[in-house]
C-alpha cells in the first residue's frame, strides 16, 4: 500500500492553501481529497459588489511565499487582467473575483482530488501511518491508502438556531443559501433577517435595494447590542498576526475561553463600507418625509418561530428591556453565523482523541491535534479556542499552512512570515 507524506482532507481556501504551499516543497508525496464534484466557494453570497474583507494579499500563499506561482497576482496574469487590477486601485476585491481566483488554483494545483470522499480515517499501527477509506462519490468505488500526517480543513458548517430548526424551507433560509433562494424570497410580501454580520448586512442591503420593485416589508433584527462594525484599525488589525496566535496560544485554556468573545467585532462585526451603504440608502428614502418600509432591531432574540398560514410567526425578546413581541414575516433569512464540525471520518480515532473538558481538539503551536498515538493529526479553522481571532481569517491561512508544512517536513518553511506586530502583546 502507498503511504503519502501528507493527505489533505478538504480543499477549501485553506486547504487550497495547503496543496499550492505543499507544491513548492520537494520530495513531499501529498494529495489532497474532497467529496465535491469540483470547487467552491460560499456560492450563495458571491452578492454583485460584495467585497473581500482582507486585502488580496490574504491569498493562499503571498504572505508565505509571494514568488509562488499560485498568488493572487500570477492569477491575474494568467487572466490577462494586471493592467485592469493596476488601473482599479482596489486593495479589496470582487468576491466574485476571489472565486474565480480559488477555482483557477483548483483546477491546476497538483495532487487535488476532487469527487472524492474520505469516510474513515484510523490509525494502523503496525504501518506506522493512517489508513485512510476514500470512496469516488461518482462510481461509490471505494479503496484504501494511508499517511504518516493528516489535515484536517473541512471547514465549517452553517449554524442554524434552534428556533427556525422546524421550518426551514423554501423561504426561511441560511444566508449560505441565498442566492438560490432569493427569486422565492423577493417573491415574498415581507422578509426579515435575523443576524448581524457582514452576511447579514449584505443580504439585508440587496433586499433593500430592490425594494422599489418588490415593495416588500424589511425588518432586520439581531441579538447583539448594536449593528456594529467590524473593528479594523491598523492596530487592531495585529490580532490577525503570528504574534498574536503565539501569544494567545500561550494562554491558559480559561483565560482563552474568556477572552474570545470579548473580541467580537474583530470578525462578527460589519465592514464600514457596508454600514455606509444601507444607512445612505435609508437616508435617501427618506427624503421629503417619506417613510422607510424598514426596521432595524438589535437586541432582539427569536426565542421560537412557527408556520402561520403563508407566512411566519416569531416570538422575540427584547434583551435589554426583557419584553416580549411577536413579528409577523413571510420569509426569514438567517445569518446566523457558521461552527466547525468533526467529520464523522474521525469515528474510528475517537477513542485515540485527547480532547479538553468541552470536547474540543487540544491543540499545539503547529496545529496539531493531541493523541495518544505517533499519528501526526492536524487541524485547519477548528482552533479558534488554541489559537484565537485569527484561526478562521484568511490573511493567516498562508502562515498556518506553512507551520503545518514545516512540522511535517522538518523544514523551515516560514520564513520571514514569522516577522512580528508591533503591539506586544505579552508582559516584557
Amino acid at each position: 500500500m502507498r503511504v503519502h507524506d501528507l493527505l489533505g482532507v478538504g480543499l477549501g481556501p485553506f486547504g487550497l492553501s495547503l496543496a499550492a504551499l505543499a507544491d513548492g516543497v520537494d520530495d513531499l508525496d501529498a494529495v489532497f481529497f474532497d467529496q465535491r464534484p469540483e470547487f467552491s466557494w460560499h456560492p450563495g453570497l458571491l452578492l454583485e459588489g460584495a467585497t473581500l474583507q482582507v486585502p488580496f494579499l490574504a491569498d493562499l500563499v503571498t504572505l508565505v511565499d509571494p514568488c509562488s506561482r499560485w498568488s493572487y497576482l500570477s492569477y491575474l496574469r494568467e487572466r490577462g487582467r494586471l493592467f485592469r487590477f493596476y488601473f482599479a486601485e482596489r486593495f479589496q476585491v470582487p468576491r466574485v473575483e476571489y472565486d474565480d481566483y480559488l477555482r483557477w488554483a483548483a483546477a491546476s494545483i497538483p495532487g487535488c482530488r476532487f469527487g472524492t470522499r474520505v469516510d474513515a480515517l484510523a490509525w494502523d499501527e503496525a504501518l506506522g501511518a493512517f489508513r485512510v477509506t476514500v470512496t469516488d462519490v461518482l462510481t461509490q468505488r471505494s479503496q484504501t491508502c494511508a499517511a504518516r500526517s493528516v489535515v484536517l480543513s473541512v471547514g465549517t458548517e452553517p449554524v442554524v438556531p434552534q428556533a427556525f430548526s422546524g421550518v426551514l424551507g423554501k423561504r426561511v433560509v441560511h444566508a449560505a443559501d441565498y442566492l438560490g433562494a432569493r427569486p422565492a424570497l423577493l417573491e415574498a410580501g415581507s422578509v426579515t433577517v435575523v443576524g448581524s454580520g457582514q452576511s447579514g448586512a449584505e443580504v439585508f442591503l440587496d433586499l433593500l435595494r430592490a425594494q422599489p420593485e418588490t415593495g416588500q416589508s424589511l425588518r432586520w433584527m439581531t441579538r447583539s447590542p448594536a449593528f456594529a462594525p467590524m473593528e479594523y484599525s491598523k492596530l487592531g488589525l495585529e490580532h490577525f498576526t503570528p504574534d498574536y496566535a503565539r501569544f494567545f496560544s500561550g494562554l491558559p485554556q480559561p483565560t482563552r475561553d474568556g477572552l474570545l468573545p470579548q473580541q467580537w467585532q474583530l470578525y462578527k462585526g460589519i465592514s464600514a463600507a457596508t454600514i455606509a451603504d444601507v444607512y445612505d440608502l435609508l437616508y435617501e428614502r427618506s427624503a421629503g418625509g417619506r417613510g422607510v418600509d424598514a426596521v432595524l432591531q438589535p437586541g432582539v432574540a427569536v426565542e421560537a418561530a412557527r408556520a402561520d398560514g403563508e407566512g411566519y410567526a416569531l416570538s422575540c425578546r427584547h434583551l435589554l428591556q426583557d419584553e416580549v413581541f411577536d413579528v409577523a414575516t413571510d420569509a426569514v433569512v438567517l445569518a446566523t453565523g457558521y461552527a466547525a464540525r468533526r467529520p464523522a471520518l474521525l469515528e474510528p480515532l475517537l477513542p485515540l482523541l485527547d480532547l479538553d473538558e468541552h470536547g474540543r481538539y487540544q491543540v499545539d503551536s503547529d496545529h496539531r491535534v493531541a493523541l495518544r498515538v505517533p499519528g501526526a493529526l492536524y487541524v485547519q479553522n477548528a482552533e479558534a479556542h488554541t489559537h484565537g481571532v485569527g484561526a478562521p481569517d484568511l490573511g493567516l491561512g498562508a502562515w498556518r499552512s506553512a507551520r503545518v508544512l514545516s512540522a511535517v517536513t522538518g523544514r523551515d518553511l516560514v520564513g520571514v512570515a514569522q516577522e512580528g506586530a508591533f503591539t506586544t502583546f505579552g508582559a516584557p
